[in-house]
């Protein structure tokens, strides 16, 4: 489905230009990898072509993978791993039981990686090309990956149950946990816009249907026709009303208009700070995704692992 890959244009090129000269992580390169495996990220690209093509989710579920592992102890691939005997995974943590998805395609970009340039690229670093290949491939904005992580020899369950921000959180709780990343209100505001693409679980918003407020009532209507009182955890619903299959700035037009499916989505737009913001962002796709880019490679960049620390994993889901 050729309509799926999107064409490059002129605003993605600039993005790409603007943020290569954008200071970040002094310790990771875009050119990381430019001998040691120089086809990466376009074996990157051509698996998740092949996975989005199957399944136009999966590219929101990869960008959700990336964003719960760079928030857990940083982009460190720990959200890759199973549980051991000796420690309990993140996988099963609250924030992603039943939730979390989209390793397997990690494992078939990590297979065809190490068939190409053995015990050389980070299962981190594959995450975060892959990120940036589903947000491309649904229509949204690229920016330049700076690469050199390494891999985590080990997870936290707890630190995933307390540092991932909560569906459930208000704006001071949202703001809160983004600053203890090194994020701004900006880039929290920017980064929620990932929620233009994929789906959410009942559970999740159930109390936002039902309970708030601040919510338009033939919304809240026809979101409880799929998400009973009680029952039906799992049922979803997308993220964005319009446009759940396409990155763009709709997202913020169902905040303005309190369609918000989360109550952490709706406090974007509610009497606070992030208002003006959010008003931009609806009407204007261009500033949401220059922010956006600009936002994930900050995010890419928290508590990276480099140097000798970690490890490069053969298999993403064990250590060595």
């Amino acid at each position: 489905m050729a309509s799926l890959i999107s064409t490059v244009t002129l605003s993605n090129i600039l993005l790409v230009v603007l943020l290569s000269s954008t200071a970040a992580n002094a310790q990771l390169s875009a050119n990381f990898y430019a001998n040691s495996c120089p086809n990466l990220q376009t074996i990157v690209r051509n698996t998740m072509i092949r996975a989005v093509n199957r399944e136009r989710r999966i590219g929101a579920s990869i960008l959700r993978l990336f964003f719960h592992d760079c928030f857990v102890n940083g982009c460190d691939a720990s959200i890759l791993l199973d549980d051991t005997a000796t420690f309990t995974g993140e996988k099963n943590a609250a924030p992603n039981r039943n939730s979390a998805r989209g390793f397997e395609v990690i494992d078939t970009i990590k297979t065809n990686v190490e068939a190409a340039c053995n015990a050389t690229v980070s299962c981190a670093d594959i995450l975060a090309l892959a990120a940036r290949s589903g947000v491309v491939l649904l229509g949204g904005p690229s920016w330049q990956v700076l690469l050199g992580r390494r891999d985590a020899r080990t997870a936290s369950q707890s630190a995933a149950n307390s540092q991932i921000p909560s569906p459930f959180a208000n704006l001071p709780a949202l703001i809160s946990s983004f600053a203890a990343k090194g994020l701004n209100a900006r880039d929290l505001t920017a980064l929620s816009g990932g929620h233009t693409i994929g789906f959410a679980r009942c559970t999740t918003f159930r109390g936002r249907i039902y309970n708030d407020t601040n919510i338009d009532p033939n919304f809240a209507a026809t979101r409880r026709a799929n998400c009973p009182a009680s029952g039906g955890d799992n049922n979803l619903a997308p993220l964005d009303a319009l446009t759940p299959g396409r990155f763009g700035n709709n997202y913020y037009r169902d905040l303005v208009a309190q369609r918000g499916l989360l109550h952490s989505d709706q406090e974007l737009f509610n009497g606070g700070s992030q208002d003006a913001l959010v008003r931009t962002y609806s009407n204007n796709p261009a500033t949401f995704s220059a922010d956006f880019a600009a936002a994930m490679v900050r995010m890419g960049s928290i508590s990276p692992l480099t140097g000798t620390s970690g490890e490069i994993r053969r298999n993403c889901r064990v250590v060595n």
